[in-house]
């Protein structure tokens, strides 16, 4: 019989990363000239797994799929929306936040990666208000608990309704024992500036906050009436749009992603997933395009979601949080690439060129998300830089994520590629800096910027194994003689450590350099999420997730660790 490719191991539905607004279960999208709304209206029977219901607006993956989903159409499809207004079609409710239930039932691993993605798509809000004058309105009709509260701190104004009732509330640690962990806190103390004393208070105190205090203490922004709110939301909505720099004619549409998944390997256009199961490992080919740039914007715009760089961006983002959410015994991800490294520079020529347009703009900025998201994968990356790839500027980004880069130096016998080259361009020395704030090649010569220099010296130019090897852009340079023996002996005894350490290691070495809010919210919030979630106090049989609304008070371990 052949194994359905939809299917897990374990007889679970794969994760799928897809959606379109026509599928949405649990948001409305409207468009009104620069203003779009998007209502959270939450399918209770919707959740992505059975045990649980999505009441009062609680959320699980499967509702910030369509969220992530929805942000991506505002910024490529709908380019002329200046403002965006949140805001939940529940009466007297805004969000309960992540659904319990589903918490208190998911598999560790789950829970960790839920918490990623969600921290990925409030970062997205924030940054399309930042890169791309997007603003953001969140309008709070009820109570917003938890990750709902956190979801309305990714917005750029906050409007609470003051009826009596209306409140902004992070209970988790009386209630659950465990923490805002999608940066709730993180944003109260370095993005509102809440004071710290206040944000104890705030934290501790299971029913929230209301009306003016929420105001004086700068959980938001602003109170209103609710014979008012509408008018207020209109004022707010349009003084925001008349501030925003987004200009921008029509959008493009973005059709789904065309894919063959078998058991093994998953096909797209222009990247190809292979899984080994056997050896815990998927490798991910990149091809670069089979022409070279159009000549105009306008043709460009043509193309669409064809367009090379955008869809090749679209299909990674999908490759890898497939492997993140479906393949945990996944151990490590090689990254190889086919292709001519000339058409690789030649599309980051065309968008530099154009850097003003929209969608060069806004195909930029994906990448830089999509590059980000790669950093965050708890996987060990390895970047194959092999005859006939393509790690030329963008795609070379991929080498410097990479834990470990091996070079090809000369060629292969029988094989008449071109041998290994590596290409910089402009875009490797600004354009996608990482949650720390600094590109990739600067967090690779923290020692010495001048070693940063000597790279940029290259710009443009095709170089070699060695000289790679030298400038220090690649691990090891490795000859035909010892490549196979090299990278057989390294992924052996990377597949012998233990997958935590691995994990703790590459997340810490990722990202040295200065700390970010976004570095925060990954790095120390996530680590002690992460540790709090395995703890007895908040997962074990006596626990608050367990007993959480069965009417039994949790049984705490009191010592302090």
């Amino acid at each position: 019989m052949v194994e359905d490719a939809r299917k897990l191991a374990n007889g679970r539905d794969r994760i799928d990363f897809s959606a379109e607004p026509a599928r949405y279960r649990h948001w409305k999208l409207a468009i009104d000239g620069e203003i779009a709304t998007l209502l959270m209206d939450v399918d209770e029977n919707g959740g992505l797994f059975e045990g649980y219901q999505l009441k009062l607006n609680s959320y699980d993956l499967g509702v910030d799929i369509e969220l992530a989903d929805a942000l991506l159409r505002l910024r490529f499809e709908h380019p002329s929306v200046k403002v965006l207004v949140l805001r939940s079609a529940k009466n007297r409710v805004f969000c309960a936040g992540a659904n319990i239930r589903m918490l208190a039932g998911s598999s560790h691993a789950h829970k960790v990666n839920f918490c990623k993605f969600t921290n990925e798509t409030r970062n997205a809000f924030e940054d399309a208000s930042e890169f791309s004058g997007l603003r953001t309105i969140c309008v709070i009709n009820g109570t917003a608990a938890g990750g709902g509260y956190e979801l309305a701190l990714a917005a750029d104004h906050i409007i609470l309704v003051d009826d009596g009732s209306a409140s902004v509330a992070l209970p988790e640690v009386p209630l659950l024992a465990v923490l805002p962990g999608t940066g709730g806190l993180t944003r109260l103390t370095d993005k509102r500036k809440v004071r710290r004393d206040r944000a104890d208070v705030f934290c501790t105190t299971e029913e929230g906050v209301k009306g003016k205090r929420a105001v004086e203490w700068r959980l938001v922004d602003e109170v209103a009436p609710s014979t008012r709110l509408e008018t207020v939301i209109a004022e707010r909505a349009r003084e925001f749009a008349e501030k925003s720099p987004r200009l921008a004619g029509d959008g493009i549409v973005l059709e789904p992603l065309r894919r063959q998944r078998t058991p093994d390997a998953i096909e797209y256009a222009f990247v190809s997933v292979a899984l080994d199961t056997k050896d815990r490992l998927a490798s991910i080919t990149l091809r670069s395009a089979d022409s070279l740039p159009p000549a105009t914007v306008e043709e460009m715009v043509a193309f669409g979601a064809s367009f090379w760089p955008l869809q090749l961006a679209r299909e990674l983002d999908d490759a890898i949080l497939d492997i993140r959410n479906n393949e945990f015994e996944i151990a490590a991800i090689l990254f190889k690439s086919s292709g001519t490294s000339e058409t690789v520079l030649a599309y980051d020529a065309f968008l530099e060129e154009h850097r003003e347009h929209w969608l060069a703009r806004e195909i930029r900025l994906l990448w830089k998300r999509v590059l980000k998201r790669l950093d965050m994968t708890s996987r060990t990356i390895v970047a194959l830089v092999e005859p006939g790839s393509c790690f030329a500027g963008t795609l070379a980004e991929i080498v410097f994520a990479a834990d470990r880069s091996y070079m090809f130096d000369g060629e292969r016998d029988g094989d008449n590629r071109a041998p290994a080259k590596i290409a910089l361009a402009k875009c490797n020395f600004g354009l996608y800096p990482m949650s720390n704030g600094l590109t990739r090649l600067q967090s690779r010569f923290l020692a010495d910027q001048g070693d940063l220099e000597r790279a940029r010296e290259k710009l443009g130019e095709s170089i070699d194994a060695e000289e790679a090897q030298e400038l220090g852009l690649v691990t090891f340079s490795l000859d035909d003689i010892d490549w196979d023996d090299e990278l057989r002996v390294f992924l052996e005894e990377r597949r012998s450590f233990s997958p935590d350490s691995l994990t703790g290691l590459e997340a810490n070495l990722r990202f040295g350099g200065p700390e970010t809010m976004e570095s925060k919210i990954f790095a120390r919030l996530s680590a002690w999420q992460n540790w709090i979630f395995q703890r007895p106090n908040a997962v074990g049989e006596e626990g608050a997730l367990r007993r959480y609304g069965s009417g039994q008070k949790p049984v705490f371990d009191p010592r302090r660790v």
